[in-house]
């Protein structure tokens, strides 16, 4: 059995997968980012999950994709997790820019892949390879066009008052804005900025209110102009998206790339599925 997993800061989405690519199982557990979590947060988060811990004898494979695993020392970190726990499957941790990669392009078709979800990411796939220009500070300096730069526009704006009062008022409604509350999520609660992220939904609601386009369009042209225009040929080939950002925001995806001369390819809401087709075709 071959457990496939995409995980971000928010959430993770599990597969599991004969070697005919016959799903198995499929389940979802909560974020298992190892920039923000500690062993004891990510063994309770598989624990929780009754299909994960019921079968964790029975994987022979693990293949996670993840958020925060794009250095050596998270990939170690995670992989020495991971081997405790799945004792005995071969485990592979890749950064989440390849799932989407390999959920984009199963057949190793050359194009800039971006992740647009809780956070943001961007690299050139060159069929085999990831390369990136951009290497990421995290969600604090960096993450443009993500849901928690999203977040982070929506509580500034309520707070310093330039958020039109029609549209605080029903931000109020929704969310819970008490100074304390919010400041013990963004530092005292694991995982930050995917609570941050969680107010992207009410931007995404409102999106076509000039207040929230103007955010969208912002951060939009801000992560063209400081990702993608990275790479040289960034105007030949197809520049694919995933992520819920992505996904629920295409039309204003696909005006602010047009802008630039850049062909919008595929935008999946999350690369999970393709990956099956990937590991069916690269057994």
């Amino acid at each position: 059995m071959k457990l496939l997993v995409d995980s971000g800061s928010t959430k993770a989405d599990w597969i599991a997968i004969d070697d005919n690519g016959k799903v198995i199982f499929t389940t979802q557990s909560l974020g298992l980012n190892p920039e923000v979590l500690e062993e004891e947060e990510i063994i309770n988060r598989l624990d929780n999950k009754f299909d994960i811990s019921h079968n964790k004898d029975k994987a022979t494979h693990l293949f996670f994709y993840g958020a925060g695993c794009g250095t050596d020392r998270m990939k170690d970190f995670l992989t020495s997790v991971f081997k405790k726990y799945f004792t005995k499957a071969i485990v592979s941790v890749y950064e989440d820019t390849y799932a989407a990669a390999f959920g984009t392009t199963p057949r190793g078709e050359q194009a800039i892949v971006c992740i647009l979800g809780t956070g943001s990411n961007c690299s050139y796939f060159d069929g085999k390879v990831l390369h990136q220009k951009v290497q990421s500070l995290g969600y604090i300096a960096m993450d443009d066009g993500s849901g928690n730069r999203f977040g982070r526009h929506l509580l500034r704006g309520y707070y310093f008052n330039k958020m039109p009062m029609d549209l605080a008022k029903e931000f109020e409604e929704e969310y819970n804005l008490e100074p304390d509350y919010i400041k013990h999520n963004l530092y005292k609660e694991p995982n930050p900025n995917a609570y941050l992220a969680t107010f992207a939904k009410f931007l995404i609601k409102h999106k076509d209110n000039d207040y929230c386009k103007k955010i969208i369009q912002d951060e939009m042209k801000d992560f063209v102009e400081n990702y993608i225009l990275q790479f040289e040929n960034c105007h030949d080939v197809l520049v694919h998206f995933v992520g819920s950002i992505a996904f629920y925001l295409k039309d204003e995806l696909e005006v602010a790339l047009e802008k630039y001369d850049i062909k919008v390819g595929n935008v999946l809401r999350r690369p999970i599925d393709g990956l099956i087709a990937y590991h069916v075709l690269n057994k």
